[in-house]
Order: C-alpha cells, then sequence, then structure tokens
C-alpha cells in the first residue's frame, strides 16, 4: 500500500494556502506534512516505510519547522525512513515484490509515475519469472472499512470536534437579528471555532436567511437577514482531524412566526425519530426511513400533500421539499468513506459507527402554490451527530438543543 501525502495548494504564484493533510495517511502513519510518503509492505517481512522531508533552515525560515525523516520515522512507527528525495531510486525495488498494489490513482505526479511503472515493468518481464505487481486496488478497499469505526481514541476527538461546533453555533445565533449580514454571523461562528481550538471550519459556512436557506450548499453569506425571516446555520469545526457538523435553523426576531413553527416542529420531530431509529441492527436507509415517514405524514397534515403517505413515499412526491438523504458517516473527513450497501444490501450499523441525522423541508418559492404558498421561503434543516453504542447511539451534539423554545432563547444573545 502506497500513501502520499496531499499537495500543496496556491492562491497564486508562491503564495501557499492552509495546508489540509491527507486523511489516509494521517489514519494510517499519523503524518501531516506535504511531500511524505508511507508504504506498507506485506509478505513474510511485513514493515512500514517512510519517505519524508529532511530538515531544512532555509526552508525553515519562510515555512516553519519540519519533523525530518527520523522524527517521522518515530512518530508513524515505522521500520524504516528515507529522504523524500531518494522515492525513485527506492520505491521500485519495494514494488517488485509485490503482487499487488494498493494506490489511488488521479493524480499526476512522481509517486503515480513509479506505481504505473511498477506495474507495466512487471507485465512486460513478470510473466517468465512470476514475480512483480500485476494488480492496482484502491486503498480504500481495506482503509475506508476500517475507518467506518471508530475507537475509543477516535470518539474522543469526534466530541471534542462536536463540543467547539457547538459553542460556534451559540456564537453565531447571538448575533442573529433581522438586517444583520449573514458575513457577521459566519465570521462569529468561524472565530468561536478557532479561539475553542479549532483547526479551521471543516467547510465552508452556511448562513442563509430568508430563501436563501432553500439553497441547500448556499455558501455565498452575502446578504442580510430579512424581517422575520428565519436563518439556516450549516458549520462545522475541525478538531484534531476530526469534524463536527450540526445544522441549526434560528428565527431571525428570537421568535418562530405560527407558520414557521409548524415546518420547524416537523422537521425537529422528524430529527428525532432518526435518531432515535439510530440503533445497532438498523441500517442507515432506515434512519432515512423512520425521518421521511415523519416528515411526509407532517406534509399531508399540512396540506402540502394529498394522499397515503405511503403512497407518496414510494412515487417520491415529497421529493421537491426534502430533496436530501437524511444521514452521512462522519470522521476525519465530513462525509466520511464507507459503504452503505455491501453485496447489494443495506448495511446494519454496528457500535463504532459515527453519522449525521439532518432532515430538513425546503419551500422553495417556485414549488409554492395553494395551501402550500403560506410557506414560501421557509428553509429549515437541522442536524445532529450520533455514535451507535451497544444500546443505541449517543448525540455528540446534545450540547445545543433543538427544541423550538429553547432555541428561539439562543437567538440574540
Amino acid at each position: 500500500m502506497v500513501l502520499a501525502s496531499a499537495p500543496i495548494q496556491f492562491a497564486s504564484r508562491d503564495t501557499e494556502r492552509l495546508y489540509v493533510a491527507d486523511r489516509e495517511l494521517f489514519y494510517v502513519a499519523g503524518l501531516t506534512e506535504p511531500e511524505t510518503v508511507a508504504v506498507l509492505v506485506g509478505g513474510s517481512e511485513p514493515r512500514l516505510v517512510i519517505f519524508a522531508r529532511p530538515r531544512d533552515a532555509d526552508a525553515e525560515l519562510w515555512s516553519g519547522v519540519r519533523l525530518g525523516v527520523e522524527a517521522a520515522v518515530e512518530q508513524a512507527g515505522a521500520d524504516q525512513g528515507y529522504p523524500v528525495s531518494e522515492l525513485a531510486a527506492e520505491l521500485p525495488a519495494l514494488l517488485a515484490g509485490a503482487d499487488r498494489i494498493h494506490y489511488r490513482l488521479g493524480r499526476e505526479d512522481l509517486v503515480s509515475s513509479l506505481v504505473t511503472g511498477a506495474l507495466t515493468t512487471a507485465r512486460a518481464g513478470g510473466a517468465r519469472q512470476g514475480t512483480g505487481p500485476r494488480g492496482l486496488i484502491d486503498p480504500g478497499e481495506i482503509l475506508d472499512e476500517l475507518r467506518l469505526i471508530k475507537d475509543d481514541r477516535e470518539l474522543s476527538a469526534l466530541r471534542a470536534a462536536c463540543h467547539v461546533t457547538a459553542h460556534g453555533h451559540r456564537a453565531g445565533a447571538s448575533r442573529i437579528q433581522s438586517g444583520v449580514g449573514e458575513w457577521v454571523i459566519e465570521a462569529a461562528i468561524n472565530g468561536a471555532f478557532r479561539e475553542s481550538g479549532a483547526t479551521r471550519p471543516g467547510f465552508d459556512t452556511i448562513v442563509g436567511g430568508g430563501q436563501n436557506g432553500c439553497v441547500l450548499h448556499y455558501v455565498s453569506n452575502d446578504m442580510r437577514i430579512p424581517e422575520d425571516g428565519l436563518v439556516l446555520v450549516d458549520a462545522g469545526a475541525e478538531v484534531a482531524h476530526y469534524h463536527g457538523d450540526i445544522t441549526r435553523t434560528w428565527p431571525a426576531s428570537g421568535r418562530f412566526t405560527d407558520v414557521q413553527r409548524d415546518v420547524y416542529e416537523l422537521v425537529d420531530a422528524a430529527k428525532r425519530a432518526g435518531v432515535e431509529a439510530s440503533t445497532p441492527g438498523n441500517t442507515i436507509m432506515g434512519v432515512h426511513a423512520a425521518a421521511t415517514a415523519v416528515l411526509v405524514a407532517g406534509l399531508v397534515d399540512l396540506g402540502v400533500l394529498k394522499g397515503a403517505p405511503e403512497t407518496l413515499i414510494e412515487t417520491g412526491a415529497h421529493k421537491p421539499f426534502f430533496p436530501h438523504q437524511t444521514s452521512h458517516w462522519l470522521g476525519l473527513d465530513v462525509h466520511d468513506p464507507g459503504d452503505y450497501q455491501r453485496a447489494g444490501k443495506p448495511r446494519e450499523l454496528v457500535p463504532g459507527m459515527v453519522f449525521t441525522v439532518e432532515p430538513g423541508l425546503y419551500f422553495r418559492p417556485e414549488l409554492c402554490s395553494g395551501r402550500a404558498s403560506r410557506f414560501a421561503g421557509i428553509g429549515v434543516r437541522i442536524e445532529d451527530d450520533v455514535a451507535i453504542t451497544p444500546n443505541g447511539c449517543e448525540v455528540l451534539t446534545a450540547d445545543i438543543p433543538t427544541a423550538a423554545d429553547e432555541v428561539q432563547g439562543m437567538v440574540g444573545g
């Protein structure tokens, strides 16, 4: 298995962006610096080999202290280490003894060239000797499954990330009022993240006032909150490389209107149903089905949809108002890897799995007519993060409540 660090990204010329470490390399070797490669060699003598940047006083003057080869080997618990400048000389020999290579394609760099070169060499000359790699496999075939089940250390990191994320949401809610710029709320949230020890926001913070809340990935955050509008905030902090992911929907005035409360409490009931369904032996699709059933029955009660809820779900009549899934895995990535189905069947939830529960309703004006017209422009999403336990689930984001009355009390300080 060959795991390479993420490339350095540049804003322009020699101006580097804040570096984001490769998740798989960190998961396996605990290393986060650029120009690092970890090679796991199997067979009768398994070993971990690290290639890393050496110490360099001139480079460190500009970009900070480097780990160096010896420290990288020690930190990773590796068996051997080389300067990354020796990658071209040493990697081919490591690959030549393998029958298959686990490596993620998609980059045009030296590592990819050496991996494909090893495959080409084996195909050209390995047939007579019966040696050399003949297959290329995505590392996710192994690592995605490992990453799906969080250990105690990972769960502790996720709890910390969710705690910081909740702190950021409270800070944002304290700045909400009609007429305030969405960017002001975004700044309060992101500032609270950093103040509380986050490395960065895990994704671009969403602050959607009024009908901007009906845009699922609205990140412009350049409008002012409308009078008596709702404010949908979706934000998450990255702490120790792990992520929180919370969505809350706030009334700008500090009080939900009757119509807003009808929608809000329906979504909150669906969220609770999804959390209650998050138990060992159920599936992510089961969580989605529980939340969807509540939403569709509620849409019928509100006069937005007509018919039997079961039939409406089968035909997808609710999808214009609830177009996304209820959950995604959460961990080192905000949308963490891991198959939701195996062999064509939804996989069962087991202790250590962590995911979001985030139903929503979005009444885009163009979809609203008749009795639905009173909801035009309302967007509500409520999201919690849960970890499956032996007897149910732990709500990692319980620091910040979702009940309508409690939500109202946090708006505007």
